[in-house]
């Protein structure tokens, strides 16, 4: 008994007012924006045999989670897994680029950009993500699907994961929009991605979005 699909859901807009990267810090929340976006999301799926529902931790992950849980009369499985990379830059304010090195506080975080030193290694965040993407697809009942609700980074490590690409790369350019929806099939012995899309692009132009380093 297997899952016909996996849906990656990417959580939307945060209220953030100050502009800080928040990471796992408690109580952020969608803003109003975001959960019209979060809703929009779960519209764009209402015709699809969703059957199980999976949500990180994070508040703006389980608010995410919400609209599912209510259009397909679901309960939310709370996975960390699921959760997004701890990060040394959390509670700052943060834009990445050359500008982090006129701050010699921020030096001994980026010495390996690769592993990535100021926070959890990609190697990891792909792992776990692979792992609770396997667990579903098998716990699910077959040719129905799942969603599962996360942040960015945890979706573009999957997708690189998958594609063959290397885990390292320029956050600048992720394509994982608030709200996005990344699908994964089976073949054969493992997940390849099926498709991306963006049931929030009219709400995008109008959002501020702080994605993880």
């Amino acid at each position: 008994m297997v899952a016909r699909q996996i849906h990656l859901v990417r959580h939307g807009e945060v209220f953030n007012p100050d502009g800080i990267l928040y990471g796992r810090i408690p109580g952020f929340h969608l803003s109003e924006l975001g959960h019209k976006m979060a809703a929009s999301a779960a519209d764009a799926l209402s015709d699809r045999p969703i059957s199980r529902l999976y949500a990180s931790p994070l508040q703006r992950a389980q608010e995410s989670a919400a609209p599912w849980s209510e259009k397909f009369g679901l309960p939310i499985h709370t996975d960390d897994r699921l959760i997004e990379p701890t990060n040394k830059f959390e509670g700052k304010r943060f834009e990445f680029g050359p500008q982090v090195l006129t701050n010699p506080q921020s030096w001994p975080w980026i010495t390996n950009p690769f592993r990535p030193s100021w926070g959890e290694a990609f190697v990891s965040i792909a792992a776990r993500m692979l792992a609770v993407i396997e667990e579903s697809w098998t716990e699910t009942d077959d040719d129905s699907e799942v969603v599962l609700v996360s942040h960015q980074l945890p979706i573009w490590m999957v997708h690189r994961a998958l594609t063959g690409a290397k885990l390292y790369h320029d956050p600048r350019r992720r394509r994982c929009n608030l709200s996005s929806i990344t699908t994964l099939e089976r073949d054969g012995d493992r997940f390849v991605e099926v498709n991306y899309q963006d049931p929030a692009r009219d709400l995008l132009a109008a959002s501020v979005d702080f994605g993880a380093v």
